[in-house]
């Protein structure tokens, strides 16, 4: 199953010519190659299947895998690789999902322009695009009863310049493989990985808990969602991942890192998680995403810097109480170099908060970071104590009229 092609126009073959790195723009220096494949699979079980995929040049306004797009140089718009995983039954799911990806795309390509994109304008797009897209199906649930329930999640990758934003919504996952570290840098956001984070759970008793199927937030399934806005600078030789829980939730993590590991294209990597998953039983639906990145303009895979986490990525008009903690903890030592490095080509200091970058902490059990402050329905306190009380007097009368 593939995503509806658009032809992609002819490229010029050049890259664009922009402002310094601190500014977020792509520079005429700046080349990536990528090799990329995309494969779903309805599994095993499932009588239909409710995934979706994206894949988008944002450049040449294209989706889709065709040849042309398998092996290219990204522009100076960048591209977008997203996996959406849809529930709600009676295919109201794959309604779900095929909506996420359509809007997704269509909200980055409006009014992109010509110019080269600031990484910040990229990022911020991604956010609203998957914001759109679940008030759309929130709404689109909401006017039809056959489909009240339906939702999706949704991991989206945007790639501008050597740096790759993850927009993530639910429990479907983004990793990369540097080297032999295969490290993943979505947070679930689930119920199974909270117990984990919260230490009530291990690793080991998540494979058999009851509940591990149960997601936080989805698109749809509310009028708002928060998503959660991660970053990784890509070197030269790393692979992108990108998974529905048919995969991950099938195949065990060092099975994955050695498939990506064998050197095979990425046609062949995708064709050979598929067929882990199926032959683990298949009890989902299965989508997978390849993306293999080259190029002069990225560093070699050996240099020396910040190794591959989770880290958060704060947008210039977000929290400014917490861009300020953030950039108290590195005047306090912790960008690596100390204060004011540019090891790694981005200006973290104090006198740059324009730079956008700021980093939480690392996805690890033996980590600090910030956990993701899931929406839901917040009951104001007054309304609880109210709600108490009146259920007091309540069984308080009761017993009075029993006992008279």
């Amino acid at each position: 199953m593939t995503q509806p092609e658009t032809p992609a126009p002819a490229s010029s073959g050049s890259t664009s010519e922009g402002s310094p790195a601190r500014e977020g723009t792509a520079t005429s220096a700046t080349e990536v190659r990528v090799q990329l494949f995309a494969r779903t699979d309805v599994g095993q079980v499932r009588e239909h299947n409710e995934d979706n995929f994206l894949v988008a040049d944002l450049t040449r306004r294209s989706r889709g895998l065709l040849e042309a797009n398998r092996a290219t140089v990204i522009g100076e718009q960048g591209a977008v690789f997203a996996v959406c995983d849809g529930m709600g039954g009676a295919a109201a799911g794959e309604i779900a999902s095929q909506l996420a990806v359509d809007i997704i795309y269509e909200r980055l390509v409006d009014g992109l322009g010509d110019q080269p994109i600031k990484r910040d304008d990229l990022a911020r797009r991604l956010v609203r695009a998957v914001e759109s897209a679940g008030l759309r199906i929130f709404h689109e649930a909401k006017a039809d009863r056959s489909r009240r329930g339906m939702g999706t999640t949704v991991t989206a990758a945007a790639l501008v310049d050597e740096v790759l934003f993850f927009a993530q919504v639910g429990d479907s996952r983004g990793y990369i493989l540097r080297g032999d570290t295969l490290v993943q840098l979505t947070r679930d956001q689930s119920l199974v990985n909270q117990l984990i984070e919260a230490g009530q759970l291990t690793e080991e008793e998540a494979e058999t808990f009851e509940h591990n199927n149960i997601i936080l937030q989805a698109l749809g399934t509310s009028d708002t969602v928060q998503v959660d806005l991660t970053y990784a600078e890509v070197r030269r030789g790393d692979i992108l991942l990108l998974c529905s829980d048919g995969l991950s939730g099938m195949v065990r993590f060092e099975e994955i890192r050695e498939t990506l590991r064998s050197g095979m294209e990425p046609l062949d990597i995708c064709k050979a998680l598929t067929e882990k998953a199926n032959q683990a039983g298949g009890h989902d639906n299965i989508t997978v995403i390849i993306v293999q990145f080259d190029g002069p303009s990225l560093e070699p895979r050996e240099t020396e810097g910040e190794p591959l986490k989770y880290r958060k990525y704060v947008l210039a008009d977000d929290s400014t109480e917490e861009k300020t903690a953030q950039m108290a903890a590195l005047n306090a030592g912790s960008a690596p170099g100390g204060e004011g490095s540019t090891t790694d080509g981005i200006v973290r200091a104090a006198a740059s908060p324009a730079a956008g970058w700021h980093e939480h902490g690392a996805y690890g059990p033996d980590q600090d970071y910030d956990r993701v402050d899931i929406p839901g329905t917040h009951v104001p306190i007054w309304m609880v104590i109210g709600i108490v009380a009146g259920v007091v007097v309540l069984l308080a009368g009761t017993a009075f009229l029993l006992l008279r």
